[in-house]
């Protein structure tokens, strides 16, 4: 989860109230949060770089606040102190458009539909920053770019001076060549391409390297640019140093590009609401009309809409574990920053903030009146019904399964659910592998790149790891592959499988043969091709060696999995030296 750090004198500013450190943990904890630590910017880096490298650094106390990855409201001070004195009593504030007679506009050339095709924006007028709101404006941008931006690759937003750039502004695909700009903070004109060169290569740049593969490999790249032609930003690379803010700055645009609309609509609510405190006419917000010239639709943003969801009492104390009264759950919800009505003893009426981004669903309001209650006063009581818990039936077989196959001299293996590309698709010789794959959208390491579709590449890995145990090596694993089902809700669907792999001096057919046998045995499946019982058919499978491979059938004909002696080339690239029989078969029809 996402943690912001906040200096103490910054808190008590913005508190109605001073707390010390105990009092403030305390709150912290009634408001469903944690406070991570106390530190301070000499003691992180001294502890970090040494006491050379801290010895100018300020002592003030910074504390250090764990914030839930929904709560894109409470990652900055502005919004977290405004939920916590509205929780201890505060009113909460509301916000609002205010339209101007002629808005601001940003046309969206048709161009750029292939490279980053939406844009949002608002303009935040008469605003004062000190140092602290300053600091804390560019930390949230940071915060939000690494959460829900997912790194800027489904949004990114720009910050500019208003008073330094003209409208309309117009948001285009163009070569890299094409654009010439000071990036911020420097006076030296680039070239796109050039630019992104030097932060792919440059040390100095290693915090913008993440972001240069997004548009890199791309035939044109975003811009915006002003009614003059200036441009203020590179998304999501960098902005312009002609536009940048400043503490003087009284007039704040904000654009906001994307792949993903409604992430784009959510990350500039989340930034004018925070921020439009600072406002001369607060918690008010100028909109910004888009022209989209490929279809002539218009739209504005933002919205800053309220939203009124209704729901059942009972439903919510059943989900919680209280028994609240109406009246009583309206109060809390209100604490919360949710304004309830009570239309009658089983009903509420929920007014949804445009802050409140994390509200979807019934469960999500029965969470905040769980948490304004107190869960430290759910009480302990047995349950009023008598029951007698079984498993369900293919989790008791699968563990039937793994104790008798265990009996029978195998050892059991447990491998990761996730696992690289090139494992069931390269290595296995199988072009078609990657076809029902539920593929990771950001993987954080190439062996976690998908979710697995069969379970022989995690033995085979097992067996590489264990090539110096003694011969033969016989090693099993009954889990859950992953594939791709469009009649699913979630777009997937696991199923059990069983499978083995023996490895020794000689393929040992014979061998897998008789753990599959064993196995019917054990299912109380008879080897009969009538309908009742199970076979085994010659078949060739990219993974197995030619005329080595079985395909296994079951009851009604249903076609289980395959066993066989594993193709040399299989072997070799799980690093293996010698013959490795295998079988894999699904369990679930057998349930």
């Amino acid at each position: 989860m996402p943690t912001i750090g906040v200096k103490k004198s910054v808190i008590d500013r913005h508190f109605s109230k001073v707390y010390n450190q105990e009092e403030f943990e305390t709150l912290c904890f009634e408001f469903g949060l944690e406070l991570d630590e106390v530190t301070s910017e000499k003691a992180a880096v001294e502890k970090e770089r040494g006491s050379a490298a801290a010895a100018n650094l300020s002592s003030e106390e910074i504390y250090k606040i764990e914030i839930p990855a929904n709560r894109y409201d409470l990652l900055c001070i502005e919004g977290l102190s405004r939920a916590m004195n509205v929780f201890t009593g505060g009113k909460q504030p509301r916000y609002a458009v205010e339209r101007k007679p002629e808005l601001e506009r940003i046309v969206v050339r048709k161009e750029v539909e292939g490279v980053r095709p939406f844009v949002v924006g608002a303009i935040l007028r008469d605003i004062s920053f000190n140092e602290d709101s300053y600091a804390s404006f560019i930390d949230l941008q940071d915060k939000l770019h690494q959460n829900i931006c997912r790194k800027r690759t489904l949004a990114s937003m720009g910050t500019h001076d208003y008073d330094t750039i003209k409208g309309p502004f117009f948001y285009n695909a163009e070569k890299p060549k094409d654009i010439q700009f000071a990036p911020l903070n420097q006076t030296r004109q680039y070239l796109a391409d050039e630019l992104l060169t030097a932060y792919e290569t440059k040390p100095e740049y290693a915090h913008l390297k993440p972001y240069v593969p997004i548009i890199k490999d791309k035939e044109l790249y975003p811009v915006i640019r002003d009614s003059n032609g200036v441009l203020c930003s590179l998304p999501p690379i960098i902005n312009s140093d002609h536009s940048k803010i400043s503490l003087n700055t009284k007039n704040v645009f904000i654009e906001v590009t994307a792949t993903d609309l409604q992430k784009a609509t959510i990350v500039l609510d989340t930034i004018v609401i925070m921020f439009s405190q600072y406002c001369k006419n607060e918690f008010t917000v100028e909109p910004v009309e888009i022209f989209y010239e490929a279809d002539g639709r218009t739209e504005e943003y933002p919205k800053l809409a309220y939203r009124k969801e209704k729901v059942e009492v009972e439903s919510i104390n059943n989900k919680i574990g209280f028994l609240l009264e109406a009246a009583e759950m309206a109060q809390l919800l209100t604490r919360m920053g949710l304004v309830a009505e009570v239309l009658d003893e089983k009903h509420l009426e929920v007014e949804v903030p445009p802050n409140r981004h994390d509200i979807l669903h019934e469960c999500d309001i029965a969470e905040d009146v769980g948490i304004a209650y107190g869960f430290n006063k759910l009480e302990l009581k047995l349950p009023e019904s008598n029951t007698v818990a079984q498993p369900f039936p293919l989790n008791a077989v699968s563990e039937l399964l793994r104790a008798e196959v265990a009996m029978t001299g195998w050892t059991e293996a447990l491998n990761f659910a996730l696992c690289s590309r090139d494992d069931v698709s390269t290595k296995l010789l199988d072009s078609n592998g990657l076809d029902n794959a539920v593929k990771i959208a950001n993987p954080k390491t190439l062996e976690f790149q998908i979710a697995r579709t069969t379970l022989l590449p995690g033995l085979l890995k097992t067996l590489a790891s264990n090539r110096d145990m003694p011969l033969p090596l016989k090693i099993f694993e009954c889990q859950d592959i992953i594939k791709k089902d469009d009649q699913s809700d979630t777009g997937a669907k696991n199923e059990r499988r069983l499978a083995a792999v023996y490895y020794n001096k000689a393929a040992g057919f014979e061998i897998i043969h008789g753990f599959l046998d064993r196995v019917m045995r054990l299912l109380d499946v008879k080897p009969k091709k009538d309908g009742t019982g199970y076979y085994i058919e010659a078949e060739d499978a990219p993974s197995f060696f030619p005329g080595r491979c079985a395909a296994i059938y079951g009851p009604k004909g249903v076609k289980l999995g395959h066993l066989g002696v594993l193709h040399p080339k299989v072997i070799l690239a799980f690093g293996l030296t010698l013959p490795t029989s295998a079988v894999e078969l699904n369990i679930e029809p057998f349930i």
